[in-house]
């Protein structure tokens, strides 16, 4: 195994900023599917997330339920509806996107699972998968075999243990993680702290971030991020270890002004433009 720390150094080689002659269709589309009656608001803070972090369009797939919530809450986002009013039952997509990020607020009905396995058989698009997409996965163990190389699994504790199962240690566990990433050839966000970045034999280590980012909506922004960044052409591995940098950042620079206890979710993406503005210079 090999540990690399991420530096601002490291941050600044992989970032690239926006060109003088971008416009809206060259800086990458990206899709954010998710959410279910009384969670749409996860597919909320990943699609505005998302947006924030640099993607020229995004299209946000949700129930019916979800249709003018978003409409109204986030204008700049396209919304596009599954046939069912409450969940997710089947993920028909009349775009093709540059990235994916599933699984947001999405729930596990049996419905939705058998969506999310069928999708998932079929895609061929880059892939973040987060959240409820996580405990699919895990539910569904047949569903890894589909997984491209280059898919991006964002587990917190509890859902890294339901995947790889429970282990006496951390670093116990970051060791399937590694396993895991070889076997499938994914990249895997161990989110915590440290929140740990693992693309096969090779672990980053992130510095950034403090206890604020413990707050309900946390990773669906992380997920924004990361789906955000893919859609613009960033590699995997790059992608995964920026958007984590930026996430963690953006707490560190809000914690003067809104300390740990105030600062939620809506703050990270609210402080994402000052986050990319410290890296760029």
């Amino acid at each position: 195994m090999k540990t690399i720390t991420v530096t601002s150094e490291i941050i600044r080689k992989i970032y690239r900023p926006a060109g003088s002659t971008d416009h809206k269709g060259t800086r990458g589309d990206a899709l954010i599917i998710g959410g279910s009656y009384g969670k749409i608001g996860a597919v909320s803070l990943s699609a505005k997330a998302a947006l924030k972090s640099g993607c020229g369009l995004v299209t946000a797939y949700v129930p019916k339920c979800g249709y003018d919530s978003l409409q109204a809450s986030i204008p700049e986002v396209m919304v596009v509806t599954d046939i069912n009013r409450l969940t997710i039952t089947n993920i028909q997509l009349p775009i093709k996107p540059q990235a994916i990020g599933i699984g947001p607020g999405m729930g596990q009905e049996a419905k939705t699972k058998t969506a999310f396995y069928k999708f998932l058989k079929t895609n061929e698009i880059p892939l973040v998968i987060d959240a409820d997409g996580l405990n699919m996965l895990s539910s569904l163990p047949k569903s890894r075999a589909f997984l491209t190389p280059g898919t991006i699994l964002t587990p917190h504790p509890k859902e890294l243990e339901r995947l790889l199962g429970k282990r006496d240690t951390r670093e116990l566990l970051v060791e399937e993680a590694i396993a895991f990433s070889k076997r499938y050839e994914v990249v895997m966000v161990l989110k915590g702290a440290p929140t740990r970045i693992v693309d096969g034999d090779t672990v980053y280590e992130n510095t950034t971030g403090n206890a604020a980012l413990a707050t309900a909506g946390s990773g669906d922004v992380l997920t924004g991020i990361i789906t955000s960044l893919r859609a613009q052409g960033y590699l995997p591995v790059d992608a995964a270890v920026l958007g984590v940098y930026l996430h963690g950042l953006t707490a560190d620079i809000a914690l003067p002004e809104t300390g740990t206890e105030s600062f939620i979710a809506s703050d990270i993406i609210s402080t994402l433009g000052k986050a990319f503005l410290s890296i760029a210079t």
